[in-house]
């Protein structure tokens, strides 16, 4: 199953003449002032671009939208009927929050009021937004932000519904932006960026969302490979007997209790041109459904375990935007996918697994099965050959406590964390470094084997760093390394916000992606 697509494109045509079923402008909370209007809900201040859709209102149009109980809060959506006094039949009033001091809104403002737009205008074919951007170095990160946030947005997961649904409304099939010069060539870059990307992520919300019988190992792998084929990407796919055959054993044991056998998918990105000799590993976890196999899970919030491949869906779909954008580097990334389910044949508590690297890890918890897959994938892409490693995953219930249900948790090395972190800001996917103690690793000595999956006594204080100190064992000491701890911000389980519908968010396709071009650019 796969979701409608929204089309994105650019227009200097003035907004108040555009033929388009509604037209969006923005609106900044506000206070004091001689531009503020004061009504019921507060005041108010148009946003930059809103100037000729104000003039057509003869200057009441802050005062209409207040009496309708706008007050400007980031991500407030507001319909008010034009009648004819523009061309579009609907004004929609975005809020902005409080106006920045001396500088246009930030990127991610724009881009979740693009997004919290155009989701609430399904069913209008044709929309327009008129949105502050500014006319300085900050222009391309803006207008790439409201393009992301719009196509985004606009995103909603086909479902498995038999019967038709009367309120349930298209997502929106076009969407205009409105620039000073349509024509520019960095604006188009921006746009063609934006789609590429914002394309990468909604098919990894596609992934995530799709029911988990419908999406078991053998299937996933064929859906990535396919997709990856496609898009000019070398393929490589390993099966249960393969992976037997070739040490992985941490994704044979955690595959082992399923009919569905495990797989493990390899795409590289091999650049024409000249590049600066620096290579990229990316790693995703792939676990389809997640039971806790022999540690059974609890039933309640378990179906949410289908978006336990978060990771993997994320990586395959960077992959996808990194051969849309071509960057100067060579990027390979390793999806390890099993089920990890109960049943005769299920590995144990208690048994000890030989990995890729040749290292035995005693097994204490089966639903700690995210980090023995991760562990061979990670050891593969070291043995391999690269420079960096960035590897994902819904690995912790331990990230959420620590951080909540938006902020990803990275671990690793000290310097490729903080390039993690800046990256994420940028994009908005805000992350932060976490330390990987001492103490952490030696609770997790074993008596029996080289290192325990979990604490040998089953504490679970420190729970996402034990995931970081057990990963750390299968990277080699030349290769800096991070670990994104998305087990939160992978999966949206609340009412849809800004630009995250519910459901699956492709978190962290844009912080890989941007990653990459970083190094591409910098080394």
């Amino acid at each position: 199953m796969t979701s409608s697509s929204t089309t994105l494109s650019l227009v200097d045509t003035d907004p108040a003449e555009l033929a388009v079923d509604a037209i969006v402008i923005g609106v900044h909370s506000q206070t004091t002032g001689p531009d503020a209007t004061s009504g019921p809900a507060g005041t108010l201040l148009l946003a930059d671009g809103a100037e000729s859709i104000a003039a057509a209102f003869d200057g009441k149009l802050t005062a209409t939208l207040a009496l309708l109980g706008a007050t400007g809060g980031p991500g407030e959506v507001i319909k008010l009927a034009t009648l004819g006094t523009v061309t579009a039949p609907l004004v929609v009033a975005v809020g902005l929050g409080p106006e920045p001091t001396g500088a246009a809104p930030a990127p991610e403002t724009l881009r979740r009021a693009a997004g919290a737009a155009v989701r609430a205008l399904a069913g209008a074919p044709r929309v327009a937004l008129s949105l502050p951007l500014p006319d300085d170095a900050d222009a391309p990160a803006a207008l790439r932000a409201v393009a992301e946030g719009a196509l985004l947005g606009g995103y909603r997961f086909a479902g498995y519904k038999t019967k038709p649904q009367p309120s349930r409304r298209e997502p929106v099939a076009e969407v205009l932006i409105a620039v000073p010069d349509a024509a520019d060539a960095t604006a188009r870059a921006e746009v063609d960026r934006a789609t590429a990307v914002a394309g990468a992520v909604r098919t990894s919300r596609d992934w995530v969302n799709t029911a988990p019988n419908e999406l078991r190992p053998p299937a996933f792998a064929e859906a990535v490979a396919t997709a990856a084929r496609a898009a000019g990407l070398d393929v490589e796919v390993l099966d249960e007997e393969q992976l037997r055959a070739g040490g992985y054993g941490g994704i044979t044991a955690v595959g082992q209790g399923s009919e569905a056998p495990p797989r493990l998918v390899k795409l590289t990105w091999t650049p024409a041109g000249e590049t600066n000799g620096k290579r990229v590993a990316l790693v995703g976890k792939g676990i389809t459904f997640d039971t806790g196999g022999i540690s059974i899970k609890p039933a309640q919030g378990m179906w949410e375990m289908k978006s336990d491949m978060a990771g993997a869906a994320a990586v395959g779909a960077a992959m996808l935007a990194i051969a849309a954008l071509k960057p100067s580097v060579t990027v390979t990334g390793y999806l390890p996918m099993a089920e990890n389910m109960p049943s005769g044949t299920s590995y144990r508590p208690g048994d000890v697994v030989t990995m890729f690297n040749g290292k035995r890890v005693e097994v204490l918890n089966t639903d700690a099965e995210g980090r023995m897959i991760l562990g061979d994938a990670m050891a593969r892409a070291c043995a391999d050959g690269t420079d960096y490693l960035f590897e994902t995953s819904t690995l912790t219930g331990g990230q959420v406590i620590a951080l909540g249900k938006r902020i990803a948790g990275v671990m690793g090395t000290p310097e490729l964390c903080e390039r993690v972190k800046v990256a994420g800001d940028t994009v908005g996917e805000p992350a932060w470094p976490m330390p990987l103690p001492d103490d952490v690793r030696k609770g997790m000595d074993s008596d029996v084997a080289d290192i325990s999956q979990v604490n040998a006594g089953m504490d679970r204080a420190g729970h996402m760093l034990q995931g970081g100190v057990f990963l750390r064992e299968f990277v080699t000491d030349e290769v800096a390394w991070a670990h994104i701890d998305i087990a939160g911000p992978g999966y949206h389980s609340g009412e849809p916000t800004g630009y995250w519908t519910k459901g699956g968010t492709g978190v962290p396709v844009r912080t890989l992606v941007q990653l990459v071009e970083d190094v591409a650019a910098n080394g």
